[in-house]
């Protein structure tokens, strides 16, 4: 879950950007995976919201039998099953909390919607879903024998972020920090980020055998997003000169 940290991020943009437009001021995908996780959690079980799913223990049945067939069930994964096999995609849009969906959904606004205008609409649509897909698919290969289901789109997420720590170091993002009485503060994100991926590898090794909060799975897609922007964006452009026109003198009649 994105949203457990001890820093909690709400808002970020470019220094200096004068003279253009706001910055996710044009992010189609990313405000319509917002739209359809929360969609899919009101509708759901988890949110409580819906009579059809009963009250009580019926309630809780219908919780668990819904996270079972969307989730990872890494124990079922590599089994071979063609249904399992779609679970890591599934799972990016279902979640076991309003805390779990508004905490992964605020820091998709934050950060989707600047990597998606600098990628592309089609492109960041194919990170997110690709990097979601192995991030989930990562944290069940290390837990290959739990029988506990995993959901949630912080394996996605957390792609965004390395993508955005890698394409704007320099965007401030404001912070509130609780050992300042969560006083807001900025710093730039080649502090905020990498300060995050290195809470997520404490708490990785911290974290008891078996499905919890999966800092892996955060770690496994902010590598692979901040690797995929590296290798897409990293290596300078080389524009072939053209042949400079041959002096008058040599010209043929």
């Amino acid at each position: 879950m994105i949203g457990n940290w001890s820093v909690a991020h709400f808002r970020a943009r470019f220094g200096g950007a004068g003279g253009r437009s706001a910055p996710g001021s044009s992010a189609p995908v990313t405000y319509g995976l917002i739209i359809l996780c929360c969609l899919v959690f009101v509708l759901g079980p988890a949110a409580g919201l819906n009579p059809a799913y009963g009250s009580g223990e019926g309630l809780i049945a219908a919780q668990r039998a819904y996270f079972h067939r969307w989730g990872v069930v890494p124990a079922e994964l590599f089994e071979g099953a063609p249904r399992a096999a779609l679970t890591p995609a599934t799972a990016l849009f279902v979640h076991g909390s309003w805390v779990h969906l508004l905490g992964n959904m605020l820091f998709l606004y934050v950060f989707g919607a600047m990597t998606e205008e600098r990628m592309g609409r089609v492109q960041f649509t194919l990170f997110y879903l690709g990097c979601g897909y192995l991030a989930l698919l990562g944290y069940a290969a290390a837990n290959d024998d739990s029988t506990q289901s995993l959901v949630g789109a912080s394996g996605a997420i957390s792609a965004v972020l390395g993508a955005f720590l890698f394409l704007f170091p320099g965007a401030r993002v404001t912070s509130l920090l609780p050992f300042l009485l969560f006083l807001p503060l900025r710093f730039p994100a080649w502090v905020v980020l990498p300060f995050w991926a290195a809470l997520q590898w404490v708490a990785a090794g911290r974290a008891a055998q078996g499905p919890g909060v999966a800092y892996l799975a955060h770690l496994v897609g902010f590598g692979l997003g901040f690797g995929y922007a590296w290798a897409r964006f990293g290596r300078p452009t080389r524009v072939k000169a053209a042949p400079a026109p041959a002096p008058e003198g040599e010209n043929q009649p």
